[in-house]
């Protein structure tokens, strides 16, 4: 099952393929075209919202990307160089930010967020992928990937965390993993290396120093503690599936996801404890407020606001439920959600 900032996936594939050289697969027109900048742009569905600096940046359907500088009540439509959705971001600074989504696009940005290069898109990606299984010279893997090329960029990224303007990682559909050290200049499939021979979907990554988690289908929980030169499967808690991982502050983890479930751990994964939330519907974010409160996020639009580092949750009902998407604390207290609906901002308990 596909969390609800990926509803719209449909979208980006609906545009036309343009030809390609002979035995390649056809690049996808949404690719190679910017997106439309547009009033209507300020209604698009959006996917997810971060802050950079006192900056709220914004990314959702069809490459649109908004930015705020006075908290959320005014926005701005950035510069893109594709049309393809876009489902997460993540900012490192003031300035400097990457985005990820549909056809394995990755994006970055050194103006907080006012115009963005691509970095990688599902055609390269798949070409590194067969390059990598090639001088491993294991052939299931060089099977899959020639599989994976000829299939064309089809494969979205559902999330993406840097540790430093250098280190990153993104992650998505059918165990689709890259990392890089260089700031994006260069990314290097993870593939090989991660416990998940399923090709279970991979909707969330988080990087504590030199540590990495991974979180997905079917309850899958990842952790690598070399930067993501290897790989090994922590005990899952849940069998559902977990759309994505809060890391606080203190080094909590909370890994949340299907029906409501959300599972606690302060021992870097090698233990879980269920947070009762009483809130039967799916979790689709998460995010630490400046000031150390842990907040969740339900599909509803419900708030979910803890004050203990995460062992125990306050409930806030939306007054008007949205199909949300992700959230940001904005620079005047308040938070700002983004939906299938577009963007609101609705003040904290």
């Amino acid at each position: 099952m596909y969390a609800l900032r990926s509803a719209i996936a449909g979208l980006a594939l609906a545009a036309c393929a343009l030809p390609a050289a002979a035995g390649a697969q056809p690049v996808p027109a949404v690719l190679l075209q910017p997106a439309a900048v547009t009033p209507h742009a300020l209604g698009a569905a959006m996917l997810a919202v971060a802050r950079a600096g006192q900056r709220l940046v914004a990314v959702g359907e069809r490459g649109t990307v908004l930015y705020s500088d006075d908290a959320g009540a005014n926005w701005r439509q950035a510069k893109v160089p594709v049309q393809t959705s876009l489902t997460a971001l993540r900012f490192v600074d003031e300035r400097t930010g990457w985005a990820v989504g549909h056809l394995g696009v990755i994006l970055r940005s050194d103006d907080a967020g006012a115009t963005w290069t691509r970095q990688l898109d599902g055609v390269r990606a798949a070409q590194l992928v067969l390059q990598a299984a090639r001088a491993s010279g294991d052939e299931a893997a060089i099977k899959r990937a020639q599989a994976l090329v000829d299939e064309g960029p089809d494969k979205a990224f559902f999330d993406v965390d840097f540790a430093d303007r250098q280190h990153g990682i993104a992650v998505g559909a059918y165990n689709q993993a890259f990392a890089t050290s260089d700031g994006g200049a260069s990314w290097r499939p993870l593939q090989q290396q991660l416990p998940n021979p399923k090709g279970l979907h991979l909707y969330g990554v988080r990087l504590l120093g030199s540590q990495v988690f991974v979180a997905g289908e079917q309850g899958l929980l990842l952790r690598s503690l070399d930067g993501g030169a290897s790989f090994e499967t922590l005990a899952s808690p849940y069998k559902g599936s977990f759309f994505g991982l809060l890391a606080a502050r203190t080094g909590t983890l909370i890994a949340y996801g299907l029906r409501g479930n959300a599972w606690r751990s302060d021992d870097h994964g090698a233990g879980w404890t269920r947070i009762e939330l009483g809130v039967p519907v799916s979790l689709s974010a998460g995010i630490e407020r400046p000031d150390g409160a842990l907040l969740l996020l339900s599909q509803t639009g419900d708030l979910l606001t803890s004050r203990d580092d995460g062992r125990s949750f306050k409930r806030q009902a939306a007054t008007e439920p949205v199909p949300a998407t992700g959230a940001a604390a904005a620079r005047d207290g308040s938070l700002v959600i983004a939906s299938l609906r577009g963007l609101r901002r609705q003040s904290l308990p």
